[in-house]
């Protein structure tokens, strides 16, 4: 499997741009503010959205202004959706460091992620994106549709698997498909290449979302037993859902019943868990995971062979083949 390093080398120097361009943009004359805006912008993850702009981009043709006010309008919009998921999860944790919230109290981590996602929005009006705009509008509204779809359908416990890929379609993957098709856009991408560049973010970002569930059924940590995070949230992601649906009526409610009662407890999570790797959920949410990044490949196969696209389809295999 290639490291993410590898993967970046394509653009390697449009990234280190990157990084000082959005700083000049995620800053404040507040210096409270920007005290926090710089803790935000030191913890930063891999920054696989950037990363999938700007190879999108370089795929197509070559790296733009317009290129890194997409990257950079993302990467805003992406860190206040976490800023505010973790008001919303009460997490005191985002990779491994104390979240906004844990700080500096839920009110300030609100308006700290509603500032950014203001100042996302304002790039692309201070650089006349109004299609990238729209973009990312969409993206915002997309996101928010699939949190609350996920909320209701959770509440109650009757989420089916198409219901299942509709949520994560929305609340994840349209962010990647707004990065990969805003890369290409800012490249001159012609508008078949667009919608080509947007499906395949769709689907990656379908198979993302389908690896980050299954981690809540992998054995991690100093226990090396499986988070169940999900599960103690009463979600029902893919493999839950296959697992219920291979049951018959009488395991289904049990399950279910059990789910609802759960009180987050080592053993009843357990429980669950051992049902769902007995009913096959584990293998079939993987089948389908592969079945994302396979048709994201064909999809990609039908651009021009480069660099760029070879480092794409190292990122696609990457996506579903990490650790965490």
């Amino acid at each position: 499997m290639s490291s993410i390093s590898s993967i970046k080398e394509p653009v390697k120097k449009e990234l280190e741009d990157f990084e000082i361009f959005f700083r000049s943009q995620a800053q404040s004359p507040y210096k409270s503010l920007d005290f926090i805006l710089t803790h935000i912008a030191r913890r930063k993850g891999k920054q696989l959205r950037p990363l999938f702009v700007f190879l999108s981009a370089k795929l197509i043709g070559e790296v733009t202004q317009s290129t890194y006010v997409a990257a950079t309008m993302i990467e805003l919009l992406h860190t206040a959706t976490l800023i505010h998921d973790d008001v919303v999860d009460e997490a005191y944790e985002r990779r491994g460091f104390w979240s906004v919230n844990a700080l500096w109290r839920s009110k300030i981590a609100v308006l700290v992620g509603d500032f950014i996602l203001s100042k996302g929005l304002m790039v692309s009006v201070e650089h006349k994106e109004y299609d990238m705009l729209e973009t990312m509008s969409n993206a915002v509204k997309e996101m928010s549709e699939g949190e609350l779809f996920q909320i209701e359908k959770s509440r109650k416990m009757d989420i089916t698997e198409e219901d299942y890929y509709s949520i994560i379609r929305k609340k994840t993957a349209s962010l990647i498909a707004a990065c990969t098709s805003s890369g290409a856009r800012s490249a001159g991408a012609d508008s078949s290449s667009v919608t080509k560049m947007y499906e395949f973010g769709i689907l990656l970002g379908m198979a993302f979302q389908i690896k980050d569930d299954l981690f809540d059924f992998q054995t991690s940590g100093l226990t090396g037993k499986p988070s169940g995070n999900d599960i103690k949230e009463k979600k029902l992601t893919l493999p839950l859902i296959h697992a219920l649906n291979s049951s018959n009526k009488k395991e289904k409610q049990e399950i279910i019943s059990q789910i609802k009662k759960l009180k987050g407890k080592r053993q009843e999570v357990d429980s669950i868990i051992a049902f769902v790797k007995h009913k096959g959920g584990i293998e079939y949410a993987e089948q389908k995971m592969i079945e994302c990044r396979n048709n994201a490949i064909a999809i990609l196969h039908e651009m021009a062979d480069n660099q760029s696209r070879q480092a794409l389809e190292e990122l696609a295999n990457y996506i579903v083949t990490r650790k965490n």
